[in-house]
């Protein structure tokens, strides 16, 4: 008997660095999807599930639970961390991404790790937030797409 997850067709990306960039930390300079259907997660904050913010003022506290929530989402459509392509971080302060890295490197494979970016932005949608972060990711494409609210 065969399950569902046992019959799904790879994912396939190929992760590159060409020679003629700088050697990343961290990060996949390029991601090159060959197979699969994008999944898009919209920018996600140190809120939990009842919209109560996580870690005031602690960086490491609201990355844990910007990646937790990051989690969830990609669970919501059956993948993980390792269908993510692409990384996009909102900073309110960009000096404290080392910390932000220690929180991504327990979440990602570190091995082929993402794309990714790094923006240091003025505020976020509420003054308490220190972070931000939005992913996409890549999964395989033999269930139609549901929508849900």
């Amino acid at each position: 008997m065969t399950d569902a997850s046992s019959a799904q067709q790879p994912v396939t990306a190929n992760f590159i660095n060409p020679e003629a960039l700088h050697h990343p930390a961290g990060y996949t300079h390029v991601v090159e999807v060959t197979a699969g259907r994008p999944v898009y997660i919209a920018g996600q904050v140190a809120l939990d599930r009842t919209g109560a913010l996580v870690g005031p003022g602690d960086i490491g506290a609201q990355a844990r639970q910007v990646f937790d929530n990051l989690q969830a989402a990609l669970q919501a459509v059956g993948a993980g961390f390792e269908q993510v392509v692409k990384l996009t971080y909102f900073l309110v302060d960009a000096t404290q991404l080392p910390v932000v890295r220690e929180v991504r490197d327990q979440y990602v494979n570190t091995q082929q790790p993402p794309a990714s970016t790094a923006v240091e932005v003025r505020r976020l949608v509420r003054d308490d937030l220190l972070i931000e972060v939005e992913a996409v990711a890549v999964v395989a494409s033999l269930q139609p797409l549901t929508t849900t609210a």
